[in-house]
């Protein structure tokens, strides 16, 4: 089945959710009720998994009373009767329940589907410690590998084996386990993630005391991260025996580390944790961590096969709604800035100490040069020249050992190089002016080009003249005054190639900024403006450097090299290249994950359709706060996708050192990004083509 553009299914998520519901002791048909109601109200939503808590058609407070054959008749029969009431619904329900298998009792995870029992998944670990006393009642699952079993009039596979896997959407493999065992050093689900499944379920009783909901997350998060996988959590509250414990009824979904979904504890009445698991994250994260896979070979013996190699696999198909469901996931407008202030404050807080920490370490290494730097007044050399402010600091070393210029040319305006020379004498660096233009002149007209005859052509040539001589400039200075020239271009500008290659800003001795996007810089400086040195910000800065950082801040981002036009108006970058929000958005979903055109496209919609929902950064100004429609975001991909893999590569392949600072990766050809210099961008255009045809130009 084809599905629309606009299906979160389309572009490889998977809805999950993780359930909690009253129940009654004992009651199996009041249960399996409360079971129908929630997994009906998941159908509605677009559900694909649904899990319940353990043994949530008896309560698993249930004790003694488990024993008792009308409980489980009841319980058969409840099975039954959720087999037949899930013809018509979508989700994968997955429940609890104890079952009789030959001389055992076991507390098992039913599996469910669309008029189907997929399979029984028995606990492996039981608890018989403190409060816990279930092997008093069931036998452990981990040797029922293999098994069959008969629940009423139904068959079914049974075991720890097994995995669930999707034929219509690919990368939805499942598996179960049960409450304690994700609580032992090596979880089923261990081996399970190894074997193909990604989305991961527990049902779980787990009583609650103090702390233990955060032992809980504890354990999901690092399961889902180690795995590379989403673990949904589901847990017993309302209506479980209250003898001698209490129950919370928490449910989380966690993937690949990241908290995605959760309910509030102790809650009055069935609630549920929703969201969409992004599929394609996780097969990508395992397949570009190859160890990965290798641990898999570890926990597999050769002559038996077992081991990780062992599971079962039961296909079903899931059979998606044909329309578009939106989309139950959190979405960053600016992947390489959280939201969230402590979060955003430690990421600004580590990319500034980075950049720094690489740069005393280079400049130690060969000898202590003073650092060479060229500053426009733009976003890129002023976070530079804090960068090496700060490691002057480091090293003990006074600030009139930095030699800062500025070079105006044709286009420089009063404002940017006034902003530029209050900020070098601000921080105290010491500050020269070079005029470029009579020299960048003297170079066009021994090129003979119109511009030297009075003309106004202001072409590839007029402004790689200008960008040329200042980094030539640069590089003497450096020669003259036993220097090091530090550069400025940012990760953003690398990823789209927006730098006048070799004697241009594309060339350094060391590029402080080279693995830092244009979206975070900003934040970083205004992180830097409210630090003190103690803090590992910029030092002290006085209300002089404050006002002119945030005079950059608010200045139009431009390379200057064009005059203005009859308008008025100075040459925009992002009027020429497009948005850097949407090319940060588009570069880190390419380097992080590789995804598919069309996904980030839809990606892109989502976070960017409507300014006024979700959240923005802290301290981005609301007047500032925009939206981009589809077809908007569509043109200006289509831009980076030509730029970042049919043009820009050769410029990459050829870039200076410099520290790695963002998670989502680098562009060194020496790390990250390797790439051929003479590649091209048809796959990936043709892609985009194939989803949005009427978008896509020619």
């Amino acid at each position: 089945m084809s599905l629309p553009f606009e299906s979160a299914y389309r572009h490889g998520f998977a809805r999950i959710a993780a359930c909690t519901i009253p129940i009654s002791i004992a009651d199996p048909v009041a249960n399996a009720d409360a079971v129908l109601a929630s997994a009906r109200e998941c159908d509605a939503e677009g559900v694909a998994v649904a899990v319940f808590p353990e043994l949530c058609l008896t309560g698993y407070s249930i004790e003694d009373l488990v024993m008792q054959d009308a409980v489980l008749d009841g319980v058969a029969a409840a099975v039954e009767r959720l087999v037949a009431a899930s013809v018509d619904l979508l989700p994968v329900i997955v429940v609890g329940a104890p079952l009789r298998h030959r001389n055992r009792l076991y507390n098992c995870a039913v599996v469910i589907h669309r008029g189907e029992l997929l399979g029984v998944a028995p606990k492996s670990y039981l608890p018989t410690y403190r409060e816990f006393y279930e092997r008093r009642w069931y036998a452990p699952g981990d040797d029922q590998a293999g098994q069959d079993i008969r629940v009423g009039a139904l068959e079914a596979p049974f075991g720890p084996d097994l995995l669930f896997e999707a034929l219509d959407i690919p990368g939805l493999v499942v598996h179960v386990e049960v409450c304690e065992d994700v609580w032992v050093p090596i979880p089923p689900s261990s081996a399970a993630a190894l074997a193909g499944a990604t989305v991961l379920l527990n049902l779980s009783g787990s009583p609650i005391t103090i702390a233990r909901a955060e032992d809980r997350k504890d354990l999901c998060k690092s399961q889902s991260l180690r795995c590379l996988a989403a673990y949904a959590y589901a847990a017993a509250g309302q209506g479980e025996s209250t003898n001698d414990l209490s129950w919370d009824g928490q449910t989380m979904i966690y993937e690949g580390g990241n908290l995605l979904a959760e309910t509030e504890r102790f809650p009055d009445g069935p609630r549920r944790s929703v969201a969409d698991v992004d599929l394609d994250r996780l097969r990508q994260d395992r397949l570009r961590q190859g160890t990965f896979d290798d641990n898999r070979r570890t926990w597999t013996d050769a002559s038996t096969g077992a081991g990780a190699n062992a599971f079962r696999i039961v296909h079903f198909e899931l059979d998606p709604p044909p329309t578009g469901i939106g989309l139950r996931r959190v979405l960053d407008r600016f992947p390489f800035v959280p939201d969230d202030p402590e979060r955003l404050a430690l990421d600004c807080y580590e990319a500034f100490n980075i950049q720094v920490s690489g740069l005393v370490q280079r400049m130690r290494a060969i000898g202590g040069p003073k650092p060479v730097i060229g500053v426009s007044g733009g976003l890129d050399s002023t976070h530079a020249l804090l960068v090496v402010a700060r490691a002057m600091d480091v090293m003990g070393r006074p600030r009139t050992d930095i030699l800062a210029y500025t070079m105006p040319g044709f286009a420089t305006s009063e404002h940017t190089k006034s902003n530029a020379i209050a900020l070098a004498e601000a921080v105290g660096a010491s500050i020269e002016t070079i005029d470029i233009r009579p020299l960048a002149l003297e170079m066009l007209e021994r090129l003979d080009h119109p511009f030297a005859d009075g003309e106004p052509v202001h072409d590839i040539t007029f402004e790689n003249v200008q960008a040329g001589l200042r980094t030539d400039y640069l590089f003497r200075l450096a020669n003259h005054h036993g220097g090091m020239v530090i550069g400025t271009s940012d990760l953003s500008e690398l990823a789209l190639g927006w730098a006048t290659y070799g004697v241009g800003d594309h060339m350094s001795h060391y590029a402080v900024n080279a693995g830092v996007p244009k979206t975070l810089i900003q934040h970083v400086i205004r992180w830097v403006i409210s630090h003190r040195g103690d803090e590992g910000g910029s030092a002290d800065l006085s209300d002089r450097a404050r006002e002119v950082l945030q005079s950059v801040l608010d200045t139009e981002i431009s390379p200057e090299l064009v005059p203005a036009g009859q308008d008025g108006r100075m040459q925009s970058t992002e009027d020429r290249i497009g948005p850097y929000a949407l090319h940060d958005f588009a570069l880190y979903h390419v380097l992080r994950f590789g995804f598919r055109p069309s996904k980030i496209a839809f990606l892109a919609a989502a976070a960017w359709g409507d300014k006024d929902a979700g959240a923005w950064p802290p301290g981005f100004p609301d007047e500032d706060r925009y939206a981009y429609d589809l077809p908007t975001v569509v043109k200006w991909l289509q831009v980076f996708l030509k730029r970042y893999f049919a043009f820009a590569q050769f410029k990459r392949s050829a870039i200076p050192n410099g520290p790695k600072v963002s998670p989502a990766g680098s562009l060194s050809p020496r790390g990250d990004w390797r790439a051929p210099s003479d590649g091209n961008a048809r796959a990936w255009l043709e892609e985009l083509k194939s989803a949005l045809p009427e978008l896509v130009q020619e």
